[in-house]
């Protein structure tokens, strides 16, 4: 990670860059890195050779993150978000887009390098959506930092580009070292770039859904590329509430009658209505006369 405490030079105008690696891959968690470093120091980091992470081979990218790891002069900070995360967060009732998370991401970032005690004066961010927009919202929750948001950020401002390398490094790891660990039968690694083109990508998917259980861990499955996959899997059918039951549609209404005939829900006890409707226990777990368990032997 990057800095545990404020750097010797922290108290001086300082420069932050923004990016994220892993925006479009279905699989593998989302990264957000920054680099910060003084205002004075723009002009060397103009000479360390950092660009665009994607017009970079995997090697020179870790070359790189390694000698910025090593420079007292350069601080950086990552955000990791897990592909389970980024699903939970798309398929909520109120949904949370990508470019919300990776907003309050970026958010999340200069909070918490000010609260190292760095003095942030001035902030490149790779956009996301509308730059306008998104400029005007940054500098709503930091008044006192000079924010220039624009598109290729990467391409065009050196302490970006190191930002965009941190990110890439990390996410590139982070999907070398996930431990797929979601089934007893092994699972392979040869899931190709993660990107939902790459035919060994598409191939590993096929190969790796659970007709019940759905993907593992590592697969964003609120991705559109994993749709086709759903119609091979075993439809669950929930239990309503009797509130639901109440206000639902027909169409729910011939739901519940469907799991009724099949043995799933039966005539209702007075305390089992008093679960639905939110007064008490639910009632998956009384009619399964499942407690809570606080000691074991």
């Amino acid at each position: 990670m990057g800095s545990e405490g404020p750097p010797t030079w922290a108290s001086k105008p300082c420069i932050m860059g923004i990016d994220e690696a892993g925006r479009g891959p279905v699989l593998g968690p989302m990264v957000y890195g920054c680099l910060y470093c003084p205002l004075s120091y723009q002009k060397t980091l103009s000479s360390l050779n950092f660009a665009d992470s994607k017009t970079l081979k995997e090697e020179k990218r870790e070359e790189l993150f390694e000698n910025l790891k090593k420079d007292d002069s350069i601080g950086w900070e990552v955000d990791v978000i897990d592909p389970r995360e980024l699903s939970a967060k798309m398929l909520r009732k109120v949904k949370v887009n990508l470019n919300e998370i990776s907003h309050n991401s970026a958010i999340g970032l200069v909070t918490r390098v000010l609260r190292i005690g760095v003095l942030l004066t001035e902030a490149y961010v790779d956009t996301v959506g509308d730059p306008e927009k998104y400029r005007i919202k940054l500098s709503e929750y930091f008044p006192g930092i000079k924010f220039v948001v624009a598109k290729k950020a990467d391409s065009l401002y050196p302490v970006v580009s190191g930002a965009s390398i941190v990110a890439k490094v990390t996410r590139d790891k982070a999907v070398r070292d996930w431990v797929l660990d979601e089934t007893a039968e092994a699972i392979d690694r040869n899931f190709g770039s993660g990107y939902p083109g790459d035919p060994e990508t598409k191939a590993w998917l096929a190969n790796h859904k659970h007709p019940l259980f759905g993907f593992p861990s590592l697969v964003r499955f609120s991705w559109g590329t994993c749709t086709p996959y759903f119609k091979s899997m075993i439809e669950v059918l929930w239990e309503c509430d009797k509130d639901d039951e109440e206000g639902s549609s027909s169409g729910s209404k011939k739901r519940q009658l469907k799991l009724t005939n099949i043995g799933f829900t039966g005539c209702k006890r007075k305390s089992e209505e008093t679960e639905s409707n939110g007064k008490g226990r639910c009632k998956f777990f009384q009619s399964r006369k499942l407690e809570l368990v606080s000691h074991f032997h």
